[in-house]
């Protein structure tokens, strides 16, 4: 399989990242190295550049796209596999001395909704697993659907999924597997169909969109492991780096708003206080007051880019 991967605001990125040769970049999310490529570029020559994966085509693809092209030299180029949510012991064990750049490109590449047997896709049936690296998780989403109890179903669709209708989809799930366990995409599509309303199918998305996204977001702990490598990489990050994180859903973009927030706030000492007592300063200061998203035009070329919104901060 090709592993093709096409990079969501490309121009954006790398106008806010502020490299230059000799700048030392961790990619948390390589994917297929669409941005790092360029970022290599921008590095050149003698920079260093980490790329972190947890998937094993994303490294190889990775790997033949940044080295054939030579930009900088291939003890330069550090492919680490692994989840951005263990960003510190990544680093720790590759012995990278600190970073003047983070990009987090959340969410799931092409290749992986592309591939119906990752499970990943509600379009195709395959079997129901949503793992990144088999290898190292064990948990599926098929075992989430089938284990679960149904406050639980409930909860992570309402809160990951946000679908008004999670009471309703998780009691048709605890029903169905009753009668038979629901082990492929096909199955949970057709059940989430019998449980959402037809009026509500009729004027919304895919019906089935929105669990997807709960049980893919539960079953790779994307939030935690989120907050985890957001705090690891202002730990790594030199002073006047920065770090840009694309999300493509609410959960995430207000995780990394409200990251960026409480690390740009100074003094919280009550204002008619005559000298402070906190000892709080800002660690960060934000870049982007209002997050920045894709050109129509870039949309129209890439409509995955649609939900796409992009953060940066700098460390002071």
């Amino acid at each position: 399989m090709e592993y093709r991967h096409t990079p969501v605001l490309l121009a954006e990125v790398t106008q806010q990242l502020s490299l230059h040769p000799g700048s030392i970049v961790v990619d948390c999310t390589l994917g297929g190295a669409g941005h790092a490529k360029r970022l290599v570029d921008l590095i050149a020559p003698d920079g260093m550049f980490v790329g972190i994966d947890q998937d094993d085509a994303a490294l190889s693809a990775a790997a033949s796209v940044l080295r054939l092209g030579q930009q900088i030299p291939s003890d330069r180029i550090v492919l680490l596999k692994g989840n951005f949510g263990d960003l510190d012991r990544l680093l720790t064990e590759a012995r990278v001395p600190y970073a003047d750049a983070f990009l987090f490109d959340l969410g799931v590449s092409s290749p992986q909704l592309d591939v119906a047997l990752r499970g990943f896709s509600f379009k195709e049936d395959a079997p129901l697993d949503m793992r990144m690296d088999p290898g190292q998780q064990t948990r599926t989403a098929a075992e989430v659907i089938a284990t679960y109890d149904e406050a639980d179903l409930a909860r992570i669709i309402r809160e990951y999924g946000e679908d008004r209708w999670a009471s309703r989809i998780a009691a048709f799930i605890a029903a169905a597997r009753v009668r038979r366990p629901i082990t492929t995409t096909g199955e949970l599509v057709d059940v989430i169909k019998a449980a959402v309303p037809a009026a509500a199918r009729r004027s919304g998305g895919p019906p089935a969109k929105k669990t997807f996204q709960a049980l893919r977001i539960e079953v790779k702990d994307e939030l935690g492991a989120l907050r985890r490598g957001l705090e690891a990489a202002v730990r790594w990050l030199a002073p006047g780096g920065r770090i840009a994180v694309i999300s493509y859903h609410s959960l995430e973009d207000r995780i990394v708003k409200r990251f960026f927030l409480e690390l740009s706030k100074g003094c919280t000492c009550p204002p008619d206080l005559p000298v402070c007592t906190c000892g709080h300063s800002p660690v960060l200061h934000i870049i982007t007051r209002k997050a920045v998203v894709p050109t129509p035009e870039e949309v129209e070329r890439n409509p995955r880019a649609r939900s796409a919104r992009l953060r940066v901060a700098a460390k002071n």
